[in-house]
């Protein structure tokens, strides 16, 4: 009896081997690959304005030799975007810039804004993947520095985005007003929210409209990297509408069903990807998560979470009688 329950054991615990073999394979070598768009709708526009279409990039983590990558986010040319909001880390490789370069080249007349991520100024290291159930990561003392400042020149000059790292710009997009403000990346720390209010009101001050009183209501948007709640708090604070975020990978790797297993940050793990509402001080603003479009690489693998952009409409909000 007891050699019987020793085979069973045995085989047991084999077929749970094979399984996890297969499931990384899987994670590995086709769902990492299985580019996805994720559709969402914000009435949060003036009644009577023209839709906006949003494409909501994040989270390259580019390597040069990820041409499929490159050539997938070209292919979203398809939608027609108003406007670009990139939440960071593009980079992902030393030698990412010209991959970053060539999948964004189609947007070079689209208006756009830019935050970044650690990843847009250090190269990722090898990391123990099970730390991340007990902490938020943290960096390496020894990181390649990237080509950060090659990055700003092709986002600002080249593509005409706006970088709202700690700071807040403004546009007119088909009629309705937006204003933006953003942070550096808030999982080093390099969030300055204490910069914040005075960059709004420099920007409030200066914008075209600022003695048009009798044009449209502005639309705030808030954007950042990593989606901690202190930032979020304040954007909901400092007016925002909507929220854009990036850095959690969806959790990178799930159980089909639940809620991100981690968020690598101070997020619920249940708003760690996709459409929600973030409240704070009785105000609500939608927060919208993408999981990204890639992973570092020396963890390359999803399960459950594939790689997303993310086509967010803005529309016009109903009329309300009271």
């Amino acid at each position: 009896m007891a050699h019987s329950i020793g085979k069973a054991a045995v085989s047991t615990l084999g077929v749970a081997a094979a399984a996890g073999v297969a499931a990384f394979a899987y994670g590995a070598l086709v769902e990492r690959k299985a580019f996805t768009v994720r559709h969402e709708t914000l009435p949060v526009l003036d009644p009577g304005a023209r839709p906006l279409t949003v494409l909501h990039l994040s989270d390259l983590h580019m390597a040069p030799w990820q041409v499929d990558k490159q050539e997938w986010v070209r292919s979203l040319t398809v939608y027609e975007p108003d406007l670009i909001v990139n939440t960071g880390d593009n980079l992902g490789h030393v030698e990412g810039l010209a991959g970053v370069e060539y999948a964004l080249e189609p947007f070079r007349n689209v208006p756009g804004v830019f935050v970044y991520g650690s990843n847009d100024y250090y190269g990722p290291t090898p990391k123990n993947p099970l730390k991340y159930f007990m902490a938020p990561s943290s960096h390496a003392p020894k990181q390649a520095k990237l080509d950060v400042e090659g990055l700003t020149s092709f986002f600002e000059d080249s593509l005409g985005w706006l970088d709202l790292n700690n700071l807040s710009r403004a546009m007119l997009i088909k009629g309705s007003r937006l204003e933006f403000f953003g942070t550096n990346d808030a999982h080093r720390q390099w969030d300055r929210l204490d910069r914040l209010p005075g960059a709004i009101d420099e920007m409030r001050e200066n914008v075209a409209w600022v003695d048009d009183t009798a044009g449209p209501d502005v639309v705030s948007i808030g954007v950042t990297h990593a989606p901690y709640q202190r930032v979020l708090d304040a954007f909901v604070t400092y007016g925002a509408d909507v929220i854009f975020a990036g850095h959690t990978h969806g959790g990178q790797v799930r159980v089909p069903g639940f809620p991100a297993l981690v968020t690598n940050c101070d997020i619920p793990r249940d708003q760690a990807q996709g459409l929600s509402l973030w409240n704070h001080a009785q105000r609500t603003a939608y927060l919208n998560v993408s999981a990204g479009l890639g992973t570092s690489i020396y963890a390359p693998v999803r399960f459950a979470v594939p790689p997303e952009a993310v086509v967010v409409t803005l529309t016009a909000r109903d009329i309300s009688y009271s």
